[in-house]
């Protein structure tokens, strides 16, 4: 059976944490009804800064703030995204439309035509009969 490491960086014993990722939904949610339990405590006291009812309410407050800016960034982005979306279909219908107007004032065979990106007519493989085999029973 292996053996299991886990590396510790304060005095209080706590694991290594990952902080590139995101907390999910129902940890953030559980430290929230945490906080909201603490509340109900009279005489809570600690020594630990970093766990006051102060500091935990102020990490509380900036974390609801961060989030919401989060979003509205979000929104914006996904804007940006449909608007970049609909300039790459406005840019390539109108190169369709370059390449229908090309085909038809030059023709098909033309070096115009191939100068837009179309391929000659007559540079075309013409399709070939494929031999049939005949099955023996």
């Amino acid at each position: 059976m292996g053996t299991l490491n886990i590396s510790y960086t304060t005095e209080a014993s706590m694991p290594t944490q990952d902080t590139t990722r995101r907390l999910s939904r129902q940890t953030i949610v559980q430290d929230t009804t945490s906080l909201h339990g603490l509340q109900t405590i009279n005489n809570y006291t600690t020594t630990r800064a970093d766990a006051t009812e102060e500091n935990l309410q102020t990490a509380y407050q900036t974390m609801l703030t961060l989030q919401q800016v989060e979003n509205e960034k979000l929104a914006l982005y996904r804007a940006a995204v449909d608007a970049a979306r609909l300039a790459e279909w406005e840019f390539h219908n109108g190169v369709l439309a370059m390449k229908e107007v090309v085909r038809g004032q030059y023709g098909s065979d033309s070096n115009q035509a191939q100068a837009v990106g179309l391929k000659k007519k007559s540079e075309r493989k013409r399709p070939s009969r494929k031999k049939s085999v005949a099955i023996a029973s």
